[in-house]
């Protein structure tokens, strides 16, 4: 079989990938972005791994031997799953190879920024705590987690670790469900204005879709409390940028960390560029997922879901 990597490097280089030429024929590409790029390189493949690139049916209408598309990810909303159906392609994801990683930097997050890291650790650095007289210095306010409240948008497995986490601080965990199917009974399952109006850190969880594209936008940061920390490692879209902008130059809320935004890389017309207050915003470049763990994971999740498909056997299918 003809196995086409379009995004290599998206796995990073670090990560040997050589597993999958066990399989087949494999071609590598460090990148893919393009329709164009996708039509020429994937015309004789039989499988398709990806991530970002488009796959849809302007993009894969010429290449006919197509059976599998394989996501170097858990998210497949790069996929037109319904054209890939009735084309007889499957689309398969991997599943559950990062949570540890995303909830732990969900942490990261909210500790440096309720914490305010980046200023005293500047502090000392400038050397204003070695010219002060006193051992200690606390200059701007910083709270515990024992005994907030940390809301949740998205259930799932990341969520549910980032709720036994939460509790672990001393937290009262809630959540919403942006479906309103959620069978968990571990939590409270709220209403969305009730998760606004109580969450003291808010963090997001959830896939994108049309019920969570713009979940946080303006009217949802202004029902948020003023000492709330938002934290986004879903989905860019999930937040309005802009919104957010004008939430923190507004002081609607106090801070907000995201690993995630509408378009990545962050490009200069996006208003959070301009915001360079690590006390109020830290934005990192999606690498929520990114531990070598876990990105050796994914590579090994994807050569497992090739392995099955040519066996005839069905593994993580996102279309049946």
């Amino acid at each position: 079989m003809n196995i086409v990597v379009l995004e290599r490097n998206s796995v990073g280089p670090d990560i040997p990938v050589s597993c999958f030429e066990e399989l087949g024929n494999v071609t590598y590409y460090p990148n893919t972005v393009t329709i164009e790029e996708v039509k020429e390189r994937v015309r004789d493949a039989d499988i398709i791994v990806a991530n970002k690139s488009p796959m849809r049916e302007e993009s894969l209408k010429d290449a006919h031997n197509v059976k599998l598309i394989c996501e170097f990810a858990t998210g497949y909303d790069n996929c037109d799953l319904a054209y890939c159906k009735s084309r007889g392609i499957k689309v398969v994801n991997v599943v559950n190879y990062s949570t540890a990683m995303v909830a732990q930097h969900t942490f990261t997050l909210a500790l440096a920024l309720s914490q305010k890291l980046a200023h005293y650790d500047n502090y000392v650095k400038s050397g204003a705590y070695s010219a002060q007289d006193r051992f200690s210095n606390f200059d701007v306010p910083f709270y515990e987690l024992d005994g907030k409240t940390w809301g949740i948008v998205g259930m799932g497995n990341i969520g549910r670790r980032v709720a036994k986490i939460a509790e672990a601080f001393g937290c009262k965990v809630i959540f919403h469900s942006v479906t309103g199917r959620s069978t968990c009974t571990d939590y409270p399952q709220v209403d969305k204005d009730t998760l606004l109006k109580e969450s003291d850190f808010l963090s997001l969880h959830c896939p994108l879709s049309d019920l969570s594209r713009n979940f946080i936008d303006k009217e949802a940061l202004r029902k948020m409390k003023r000492s709330a920390i938002l934290i986004n490692v879903a989905r860019g879209p999930v937040v309005n940028n802009t919104d957010l902008y004008e939430a923190l130059e507004a002081g609607e809320i106090a801070a907000a960390g995201l690993d995630v935004l509408e378009k990545e890389p962050l490009e200069l017309s996006n208003p959070l560029s301009r915001l360079k207050d690590s006390n109020r915003i830290i934005i990192t470049p999606h690498l929520a997922w990114g531990s070598v763990e876990a990105r050796t994971r994914c590579v090994e999740g994807v050569y497992k879901n090739i392995q099955a498909f040519q066996r005839g056997e069905e593994r993580n299918v996102v279309n049946p």
